[in-house]
């Protein structure tokens, strides 16, 4: 465990874009680690340094804390708060109801909220249509978890009072999620509909930390418009 006075060595390989980067991007400044940034390559080639350091996966984000690296952007958000456990704030709730709680919410976002939201940025006509459609239910059904939950109703943050894991794992999708947005001329957070949900997802980004980790929204929509011009490969 990380302790005061030591001499931190901390090293975070991402990529700006990434969204999975940017939580831990956000839990680190939160606990106000200081650390140094390595920009890997958008596509490819990958570094000697992170091919070494996630030979599995061969993905950002990696953690590297005295040299041992840790993998996988939600296994390293828990990392950091179990290293530095004695900085605040809390990003796991001390109950284990509640700290199980907030894992399933993790994994919803992670197993089938990000994965329509993609689905729906690379996708065209009638299937964009189905991953909007499909993202849209998945918001709805976190709109109802806020409003019912008892570990989340009336509280500012899934987290309670402060940040926590599910804000840090749902919030980091914020610049995707508009970006998505623009690109696709399409609404998947409606302040009508979810009233909870956009209230919540403005408060989150009104941080400091969070802003500063966010990437601009446009560079997604650059993304896509580079990729829908981009000549199909053949086989």
């Amino acid at each position: 465990m990380a302790t005061e006075g030591e001499k931190e060595q901390v090293k975070l390989l991402g990529v700006t874009l990434s969204p999975f980067v940017v939580r831990v991007c956000i839990a680190l400044a939160l606990k106000g680690i200081d650390y140094e940034f390595i920009q890997e390559n958008f596509m490819h080639p990958k570094s000697e340094l992170l091919l070494k350091s996630n030979p599995v996966h061969k993905k950002v984000p990696v953690l590297i804390h005295y040299g041992k690296p840790v993998c996988e952007s939600m296994i390293i958000v828990q990392y950091i708060e179990e290293a530095w456990e004695n900085k605040e704030p809390n990003l796991m709730p001390k109950d284990p109801y509640d700290r199980a709680i907030a894992r399933f919410w993790v994994a919803f976002v992670d197993d089938k909220l990000f994965p329509s939201m993609r689905a729906a940025f690379f996708g065209q006509g009638e299937q964009l249509q189905k991953e909007v459609e499909v993202t849209v239910t998945n918001f709805l059904l976190i709109e109802e978890a806020l409003r019912t939950n008892d570990c989340f109703a009336g509280k500012p943050y899934f987290g309670g009072d402060e940040i926590g894991l599910i804000d840090i794992a749902l919030g980091s999708l914020s610049a995707f999620i508009t970006g998505v947005e623009k690109a696709t001329d399409s609404v998947l957070i409606d302040a009508e509909k979810m009233p909870l949900l956009s209230a919540w997802l403005d408060r989150f980004c009104q941080f400091d930390v969070v802003k500063e980790a966010m990437p601009d929204p446009a560079e997604y929509v650059s993304v896509r418009r580079a990729m829908m011009m981009s000549p199909p490969t053949s086989n």
